[in-house]
């Protein structure tokens, strides 16, 4: 009985030894494999199947929930690309200085209106944490008729007589702070230059009136944005320009090339124009001149015509081009802006300044310091 019980444990202690050897064998096989060499001496990667990178070993987009903004061209968070902008009336007057959160406008658009002062049009796209926005001041239609380029809601605190059958019909989204927009009078100044708003008041009175807050879907914006990241536009044909003048006779705005950001800095009343809240410089990557015809109402209200097509301006990057721009339509479609070989301007990603200018009074460009 114990013979049988020894060689039983005699066959498992085999089996265990077996297994041992053939467990050894394997090991000295991949052992035998790592340590291969080529010809030219070098060990042999190991004949192994790697496992797929985790996603952190990846090379990860650095533009990952992003999209082109349409106002800028500069990388945003993609959730907000599709929300249209507001379009803010700007008093621009001296007793207006400094504008609040006029820095943070993407778009600018400066015209002249009545007695030789101008007025700014500006555009936020997603400037969701500004809290006071203005002084607001009144409508013109030209200001209008480009928010509506961008089919943004027009914001502004009464209008001119001009304007009115614009502003009464539908397709334009416009919120008068006058009727049925939230605003509110500062104390710091005296009427009418501080009538201000928000962008949570904005926002508030566009859904009140049902106005949409995305773009349609057939939407195609004003301006073509270069998209490679790894250089910058020069103008077509471009020559230098250090110094614009924009020769509007109240505020003699001016613009500056400051070579070390790439941008123009804004100047008028003889000093830097400031934004009251962040204490900066106003400064635009891209420059656009539009030269009008002058035509006025009998009140001295301008009555440009800002459709068909004229000469213009690009300015960006320290140079300027002629171009020329078309709009095919008044309240409809946008402006466009080519060259003299008839290809679009494509503009660098960043702020833009628009200016419509009289052609009688043209633009002064300084060359050198």
């Amino acid at each position: 009985m114990k013979r049988s019980q020894n060689a039983k444990k005699r066959g498992a202690l085999g089996w265990v030894l077996f297994f041992s050897l053939a467990v050894c064998a394997v090991l000295g096989i991949v052992i035998i494999l790592e340590k291969l060499s080529d010809k030219n001496g070098n060990v042999t990667e190991s004949i192994v199947i790697s496992e797929k990178p985790s996603v952190t070993e990846q090379t990860k987009d650095p533009h990952e929930g992003m999209a082109r903004s349409r106002l800028t061209g500069e990388w945003v968070l993609a959730n907000g690309v599709n929300n249209v902008p507001y379009a803010v009336m700007y008093s621009n007057i001296y007793d207006a200085m400094p504008q609040s959160n006029i820095g943070q406008a993407d778009v600018v658009f400066e015209s002249l209106v009545e007695g030789g002062i101008t007025r700014l049009c500006c555009l936020f796209e997603n400037k969701d944490s500004l809290e006071k926005i203005g002084p607001v001041r009144s409508c013109r239609t030209y200001f209008l008729l480009f928010a509506k380029e961008f089919e943004a809601v027009y914001v502004h605190f009464g209008y001119s007589e001009y304007a009115e059958k614009y502003l009464q019909n539908p397709s334009f989204h416009s919120l008068d702070g006058m009727v049925y927009c939230d605003f509110y009078r500062s104390t710091d100044r005296i009427a009418p230059h501080n009538a201000y708003t928000s962008w949570t008041g904005i926002t508030d009175s566009a859904i009140s009136r049902g106005y949409g807050t995305t773009y349609p879907e057939d939407y195609s914006p004003p301006f073509v944005f270069n998209t490679d990241d790894t250089k910058q536009i020069t103008p077509q044909n471009g020559t230098p320009c250090v110094r614009l003048d924009m020769n509007y006779v109240y505020n003699k705005p001016w613009f500056e090339y400051d070579e070390n950001t790439g941008n123009y800095l804004r100047y008028q009343f003889g000093e830097a124009q400031i934004d009251r809240e962040s204490g900066q410089q106003l400064e635009f990557k891209n420059i656009l001149i539009k030269y009008v015809t002058p035509a006025y109402y009998d009140n001295g209200t301008p009555d440009y015509k800002i459709y068909g097509s004229g000469k213009g301006l690009y300015i960006t990057n320290g140079q300027v081009s002629e171009v020329t721009w078309v709009k095919e339509s008044e309240s409809e479609g946008a402006t466009r802006y080519y060259y003299s070989d008839g290809s679009e301007v494509i503009m660098n990603p960043g702020k833009t300044y628009v200016g419509l200018v009289e052609n009688t009074q043209p633009v002064t460009i300084q060359e050198t310091e």
